[in-house]
């Protein structure tokens, strides 16, 4: 008998590169707030489950590297100098993988961050916060007026892109915890689209 033998085009299967994810930088993450909503609490719990990354808490920063031009009596804080704290944190942030916490967002370029967290607390909750902290009449009045008039909220939304900042409600550990694990997923969602771009295959 005759056998006939079916010629086809061979089929090369496709290549796929591999990204080690260790290569991966991690992002950098802005955690902002009025006083007292939990930004300190946050970072440090983060980092905590993400060692790779770098907890920096903008007032112990300023206070041990001297970054300020004195102290104000009336609003009972360092007079910030804001162009040495960026001079300072520059190198870091180009490398990425950095938590920064501060109680201001319009103070660091944009470029810097690639997610900014706006942490809001009730009313109810913020004022035995900031009381036991022995803050002056004037201080707590003053920051329980900015949190009510979400002051934080509106300039972080004033100073980076929409898509990048996210509100979050900080009253309890049952909301700090489930604000962590929100951070946690959101910068091992967003390391993972860092690693799916480096290997696309250009057009």
């Amino acid at each position: 008998p005759t056998y006939r033998v079916a010629v086809g085009v061979r089929r090369t299967p496709l290549f796929r590169p591999h990204l080690d994810m260790a290569s991966v930088r991690y992002p950098n993450v802005l955690i902002t707030g009025t006083p007292g909503t939990g930004k300190s609490a946050t970072a440090m719990a983060v980092v905590a489950q993400l060692p790779q990354m770098t907890h920096v808490e903008i007032g112990a920063l300023v206070r041990d590297k001297q970054l300020h031009e004195g102290w104000d009596d009336d609003l009972q804080c360092h007079i910030l100098d804001e162009d040495r704290i960026c001079d300072e944190l520059e190198e870091q942030m180009e490398n990425g993988g950095v938590l920064v916490d501060f109680h201001g967002a319009d103070l660091f370029p944009e470029r810097w961050f690639d997610l900014v967290v706006v942490l809001r607390t009730d009313n109810s909750v913020l004022y035995p916060r900031l009381e036991n902290r022995g803050y002056t009449e004037k201080k707590l009045s003053e920051n329980m007026e900015a949190e009510i008039m979400q002051v934080i909220l509106d300039e972080t939304r004033g100073a980076y892109r929409e898509e990048i900042v996210v509100e979050l409600r900080s009253n309890d550990l049952e909301g700090l915890e489930s604000n962590v694990a929100r951070i946690i997923a959101w910068v091992n969602d967003w390391r993972k689209n860092q690693a799916a771009q480096a290997v696309e295959p250009s057009v």
